[in-house]
């Protein structure tokens, strides 16, 4: 819907909700607005529409709020008052940005203003104006001009205020350390900033130049690389041809216009001291919460009055006091376009008028709205000050000043961990580590009515198998012997710190289900004058969150002890896999790699088991037993019914057969050299595996390394159904759906076999990774992908995620179950997995970064004196052949108020889930469903807040919880990520690929993913970091270098100007144009600042569950436009909005709930 439109009104209130004497709100007009309609939080099986168990439009009982509620959590963003309901116009359709250069922030100013800007004192009195409603207003289309620099915004814009302080010239996006008292729930009211005017824009003061637009980028896919250079090494099949990236320049100015906008609203102000007025042009106190006709295209709208636009205040104290409001505010004059002006560069207000001199393009497509002829230019409006916003940075800097000196101890109910970007250390005092569990809210509403009016989704991101640092103790093993573990009779809960000994020490009494169990004789113990039994801290289950237990033959399949697991190799041998290098790099890999196969003792030999299979149209399957002088052969034509040809020789222990393996691995890229094989098969390849390790009677995984789309004749054969027109149809969730069942129920044999499946892609078309990636996705396996694999440019990348993928823990044929305490219930579940039942989560392989999410939901009323529980049991077989059963403890709070609930929430965790749950309703959904519902989910989260727990205040305010201040910025990230809005240039399988990388992302990897961390290597002194930046172009500096991290890559900008010492400590060069844009990784120089850079590298790299290419970017270059594909808080070329304009558009949606 266009931001400036909005549904007719109905009355406020509607009728109450039942169980509740305050109002709630009724349907708007009717019902939503088209594109917002109604949501109150995911729905069973991801059907569009109302969900199952939820009223069409959710209510927000209103509660009493005392004059200073406990509410200690609200970063107010003053976006001023307003005086009656929201505009009125016509729906229209919600899709972000028309097409165009990009460019974010305001054009530069001149020189004479580069001076620092006067911030009123805290507390000063200011009186506001009348309004100016004189005069001719006209406007101008929306272009993009040059960019300022940080100086001249500061000058330009006053701020908004968030809660968590005010903001110094320390540095883009920093704050001081916040001081130690609570924020207030208090807004601020509008501050006049300085008046000033603007002289006309040099052109040359654009910070980089314009490219010929004659000259296209190269098509680059952004998450794999380029495309092999003209030497194409692979005639048989090209790269597909993908669509440039947009030629013309992302520096140009703003064009004369031909069709004048809506004019403008100034205001008459008293300021205090500063600098003086330049000229004539002012910035008018108000500014809107834009949403530029790039935001929301749509058909023009009627002109109709609407209220005056909202106003931001400017930055204050932390702890703020309400200033006196101004004079009334008048309503626009008839025939003004109402509700709010677009925004241009990032900025707020109307478009800026054209450079003297310079004509920009028209881009084609381009709509003006409201127009109204006048023959002046407008006042430029005021831009929001991107320093007076919730700044990620700030936050996550607070954080580790708070948090990180301490070690956090999780002894207590209900705290929230630290961030996950803060270093910290855990020590486990009964409930489970935030490296195992970490969840979406620490104090859960005790009502599903209040669970469903706050909308905050109750869920937890479960990691059962992760690492810990060294400095942490791996959780303990308890053997109980034959007996086994000791549970509850009724909902066989495993014993832990939760259950309440009686009886002197006879009977438990269990904490999630009060069943009463007897003790068994060998476990009895005495308690103490506390009730609490004398040997507690003696044994890990009674006294900490996680621990093992070594499970009983009872546990186990078929009621047999299980064999140690067994790894199979299969290499595609067709002729692009061997032309590109891939199956002589991968065969050199294995006569090393075999040496680190997984084994629990690192002094001791792995007991796993290796076989080896080639494959092209039919599969080659080699005896390697240890009495052979020579590996044999043994071909396997019929790949329409696949058996084993052998039983003996194949799967072998890789001491015994050393000498056999590496003569077979040196013979297979001689083999297969001149091959003129095409054609693969996929389906046949998976099925041979199964059957191995059926014969074997083991679990064990599969490495997959495969090059092109299987079409050969065979099971599973898959046809080319890539269709770009498709995208941004409904008809588009068919892409991200496999081809056929066939792979489904492949997949369904594999888990009962406990069989995980690894794929390694090498494509250089179309591969169809949605269907390709099922077994994988449903076996706990991975997905790796190499597009356009080049040996000297991959070959360092692929290498590190096979050695990590081999090496790194796992456990197999593993099932999970989450148990509750009674009032909640898990119900819906995301990941890597297979259930074949509402409660069982079937895992054929769980390695140490696959996490499985959980959803939880009332069944009943909660307590708060008892609070709710949950333990996640996880029974796996080790890659010793050892069934154990690892069990994870947690326990949070529960609330009867609101403010409680949105004082314990994590935001990090949150986005996880959203995300998650909205990649998957893409199988199901139309991607602008999804992406509407996620920002209706958020609007509601916020509405309630503001009216449950906020103090009043103007309705012009934007004011956030504390700890959800950065629920928008990340929001909008998930919203502009590739999988929900794709760019021209973003393929299907990229699409599909990222869609499944993130279903078992934990939530450091997916906060780095949707906000990448930008850090600026100006000084690189001591053991510390350099502080990060936010992530907009508009931080970046021409003379400096910064390193980008988005978790998949590295990238490395060079700025034009950057210090010749910098350029010769980091390159060995000291010019700019010497840089090869090419290289992958660092020369190594005997300075300190290039030893710390790599180490800096490494260490990020180490951190991460995918080896992250590293590519340099030079200011200028083609590569920069997928370098600032990431900078996410600025527009995007796909369409999405930047921060500010996303934090605007929520704004106008959580007024338009409130209304």
């Amino acid at each position: 819907m266009n931001v400036n439109q909005q549904p007719p009104m109905a009355s406020p209130y509607g009728q109450p909700q039942p169980g509740y004497g305050q109002p709630s709100y009724a349907p708007l007009g009717g019902g939503y607005p088209g594109p917002y309609g109604p949501y109150s939080g995911p729905a069973t099986a991801y059907q569009p529409g109302a969900p199952q168990g939820y009223s069409t439009y959710a209510s927000f009982p209103s509660k009493a709020v005392p004059a200073n509620p406990v509410s200690d959590l609200p970063s107010p963003l003053d976006l001023g008052s307003t005086r009656g309901p929201p505009p009125v116009s016509t729906n229209q359709a919600y899709s972000q940005y028309a097409q165009g250069d990009i460019q974010n922030g305001p054009p530069p100013m001149d020189h004479s203003m580069a001076q620092p800007a006067h911030r009123p004192p805290v507390c000063q009195p200011y009186s506001q104006g009348a309004m100016n409603l004189s005069g001719p207003h006209p406007s101008y289309p929306q272009q993009y001009g040059v960019q300022p620099s940080m100086q001249q915004m500061t000058n330009q814009m006053s701020g908004m205020q968030v809660g968590s302080g005010s903001l110094t010239s320390a540095g883009p996006g920093y704050a001081p350390p916040p001081s130690s008292e609570p924020p207030i729930s208090a807004a601020y009211s509008a501050a006049a900033p300085p008046s000033y005017t603007q002289a006309p824009h040099p052109v040359s003061g654009a910070p980089s130049q314009p490219s010929p637009p004659s000259e296209p980028a190269a098509p680059q896919p952004y998450y794999d690389g380029p495309p092999p250079s003209q030497q194409q090494p692979f005639p048989s099949s090209a790269p597909p041809p993908s669509q440039p990236f947009p030629s013309s320049s992302p520096y140009s100015g703003p064009p004369p216009s031909s069709q004048p906008r809506a004019p403008a609203v100034s205001r008459q102000q008293s300021f205090p001291p500063g600098p003086p007025p330049p000229a004539q042009q002012t910035f008018p106190n108000c500014a809107p919460p834009p949403v530029s006709q790039a935001l929301y295209s749509g058909p023009p709208p009627s002109s109709q009055p609407g209220p005056f636009p909202p106003t931001f205040a400017s930055p204050a104290h932390r702890r703020p006091t309400p200033l006196p409001p101004g004079p009334m505010q008048q309503p626009l004059q008839p025939g003004m376009q109402g509700g709010y002006p677009t925004q241009q560069n990032g900025a707020f207000g109307q478009p800026r008028g054209p450079q003297p001199g310079y004509a920009g393009p028209q881009y084609p497509g381009q709509q003006n709205y409201g127009a109204v002829p006048a023959p002046t230019p407008a006042p430029t409006q005021k831009r929001l000050d991107p320093d007076s916003i919730p700044s990620p940075i700030q936050v996550i800097e607070d954080d580790r000043a708070n948090k990180s000196s301490e070690p956090f101890t999780t002894g207590v109910k209900g705290q929230t961990p630290p961030l996950v970007t803060t270093n910290f250390q855990v020590k486990d005092q009964g409930n489970a580590s935030p490296r195992f569990v970490r969840c979406t809210a620490y104090n859960i509403p005790c009502t599903a009515d209040m669970a469903k009016q706050s909308q905050v989704p109750l869920a937890a991101v479960i990691k059962p198998l992760a690492m810990l640092p060294p400095d942490e103790t791996r959780p303990y093993m308890v053997d109980h012997g034959e007996a086994g573990p000791i549970r509850c009779n009724r909902c066989k809960a495993y014993m832990c710190p939760y259950m309440q000994f009686i009886e002197g020490g006879r009977r438990f009494q269990c904490g999630f289900c009060s069943c009463v169990t007897d003790v068994p004789p060998h476990y009895f113990q005495h308690l103490d004058h506390t009730g609490k039994r004398v040997d507690c801290c003696d044994r890990p289950e009674l006294s900490l969150g996680s621990y093992e237990f070594v499970a009983t033959v009872d546990y186990c399949k078929n009621n047999k002890l299980p064999q140690p697991p067994s790894f199979i190799f299969f290499i595609d041998v067709s002729y692009n896999a061997v032309k590109s290098g891939m199956v002589n790099i991968v065969c050199q890999e294995l006569k090393t790699l075999l040496d680190y196969l997984p084994r629990e003792n690192p002094e001791a030999d792995s007991v796993v088991r290796v076989g080896f299979v080639t494959y092209n149209k039919v599969l080659h399957f080699y005896n390697v037993k240890s009495s052979l002088a020579q590996p044999q052969m043994m071909v396997v034509s019929d790949v329409g019914d696949m058996f084993l040809p052998l039983l003996d020789g194949f799967l072998v222990n890789v001491n015994d057969s050393r000498v056999v393996i590496e003569s077979l691995l040196d013979q297979i890229p001689e083999m297969f050299a001149d091959t003129r094989e095409t054609e693969t098969v996929f389906g046949p390849v998976i099925q041979a595996g199964l059957e191995a390790l059926k014969a074997a009677d083991c679990a064990g995984k599969l490495f997959l390394f495969h090059s092109s789309l299987p079409i050969a004749e065979a099971p599973g054969k898959l046809k080319n159904r890539e269709d770009k027109k498709l995208v941004g149809t409904d008809k588009e969730k068919s892409l991200f759906q496999p081809q056929s069942g066939f792979y489904s129920n492949l997949s369904k044999e594999c888990v009962a076999q406990g069989c995980c499946v690894d794929l390694f892609l090498f494509p250089n078309q179309y591969v169809d990774v949605a269907t390709l990636g099922v077994v994988p996705v449903s076996t706990g396996g991975s997905v790796y992908k190499y597009t356009y694999f080049q040996a000297e440019m991959d070959r360092e990348r692929f290498l590190n995620d096979l050695r990590r993928d081999v090496q790194k823990p796992m456990g197999f044929d593993a099932v999970m179950r989450v148990r509750t305490s009674t009032g909640i219930r898990a119900t819906d579940f995301f990941g890597s997995f297979f259930m074949s039942n509402t409660t069982d989560v079937e895992l054929a392989g769980l390695d140490c970064d696959k996490t499985v999410t959980v959803e939880f939901r009332h069944d009943d009323k909660l307590s708060e004196d008892t609070g709710a529980l949950m333990q996640c049991a996880v029974l796996y077989t080790s890659c010793s052949g050892q069934r154990r059963l690892r069990v994870h403890n947690m326990a949070v709070n529960c609330c009867s108020q609101l403010a409680d609930l949105y004082r314990n929430c994590e935001t990090d965790t949150i986005i996880n889930f959203f995300s998650k749950y909205a990649y998957r309703s893409l199988l199901n959904t139309p991607t602008k469903t999804v992406r509407d519902t996620l920002v209706n989910q958020c609007a509601q989260i916020l509405a309630c807040y503001r009216k449950n727990c906020a103090s009043p205040s103007s309705a012009g305010q934007l004011i956030l919880p504390e700890c959800m201040k950065l629920l928008p910025v990340y929001l909008n990230c998930v919203l502009k990520s590739d999988v929900l809005q794709p760019g021209a240039d973003v393929s299907v399988d990229n699409r599909a690929y990222l869609r499944q990388l993130l279903g078992c992302m934990d939530v450091s990897e997916s906060h780095v993913f949707f906000y990448p961390r930008l850090l600026p290597l100006v000084k690189l002194d001591g053991g510390s970091l350099p502080m990060a930046v936010r992530n907009s172009e508009e931080r970046l500096s021409k003379g400096g270098v910064y390193l980008l991290e988005t978790g998949l890559y590295l990238f490395l900008w060079v700025g034009a100007n950057a210090q010749q010492e910098l350029l010769s400590n980091i390159f060995g060069t000291p010019t700019f144009s010497q840089i090869d844009p090419n290289m992958t990784s660092l020369p190594e120089l005997d300075n300190p600042f290039s030893q710390r850079l790599r180490g800096i590298i490494d260490s990020f790299r180490s951190q991460r569950s995918r080896y992250m290419k590293l590519m340099v970017v030079k200011q200028e270059d083609k590569a920069e436009l997928i370098f600032k594909h990431f900078l996410c808080e600025d527009k995007s070329a796909s369409g999405g909005a930047s921060y500010v304009d996303f934090l605007c558009h929520m704004h106008k949606e959580i007024r338009q709930l409130l209304s």
